[in-house]
């Protein structure tokens, strides 16, 4: 009888999932979460592909977090090979969060530059919190080639992955210091701005950089 209660509470919860009310998705991916069954992940993953709305996206991917590495991982890793773009930004996030350094091998460059700047964002963010000891230097040479690319939230993005690896950014950052292009120039010489001064806020170090190139400096004068 419990075992039979249990598959029919499963059940639907897995409908719920589908459930034209972002409430009730919401908490069919709460109840997945709290009593983790292997055969739910792969409908979780399904879902996260598709979801309309962040916060359900957020439940989905925590009860993700909640069921076995040995069964979420290989569903997750195929899925940041996926034509879809949500489904490799969600994927990149949910590994974010399980943080198993096995998914290393999977945050290739072509991620790393991914066209869907949420893809990339979300990728340069699961980067770093999945680099191997050792491999800090080389993931930022990748991240670096990414300097000046879209609009202030992305630049953000970017800044705040490459000030999270260190010190190990610095030569990556002053090779960009030189480029020709002036927004490669300007986003690098901020982003080491910020890791000299975390507080300075990335408006203020964006522009001081943009009146350093103005200047036709590089931001490393004086130092």
């Amino acid at each position: 009888m419990t075992i039979t209660r249990q598959d029919t509470d499963a059940t639907r919860a897995l409908q719920g999932l589908e459930d034209g009310n972002a409430s009730v998705r919401l908490r069919a991916a709460l109840a997945v979460g709290t009593a983790p069954d292997p055969r739910f992940v792969e409908k979780l993953v399904e879902r996260c592909a598709v979801e309309p709305e962040f916060f359900v996206r957020d439940m989905l991917t925590w009860a993700l977090t909640r069921h076995p590495v040995d069964v979420t991982l290989p569903a997750l890793l195929r899925e940041v090979r996926s034509q879809r773009a949500q489904a490799r930004s969600q994927a990149l996030h949910t590994l974010s969060k399980i943080g198993d350094r096995q998914a290393w091998p999977a945050l290739t460059r072509a991620l790393l530059s991914d066209a869907d700047e949420e893809v990339a964002r979300s990728a340069w963010r699961t980067a770093v919190v999945l680099v191997p000891e050792g491999e800090e230097p080389a993931l930022a040479t990748v991240l670096a080639t990414q300097l000046g690319r879209g609009e202030r939230e992305t630049q953000l993005s970017l800044s705040r992955a490459l000030v999270a690896l260190g010190e190990v950014i610095v030569p990556a950052l002053r090779s960009a210091t030189t480029g020709p292009d002036p927004r490669v120039r300007t986003h690098a010489i901020a982003t080491e701005r910020l890791l000299r001064d975390p507080d300075a806020g990335f408006e203020f170090a964006i522009d001081e950089a943009k009146r350093v190139v103005a200047l036709g400096g590089s931001g490393q004068e004086g130092q």
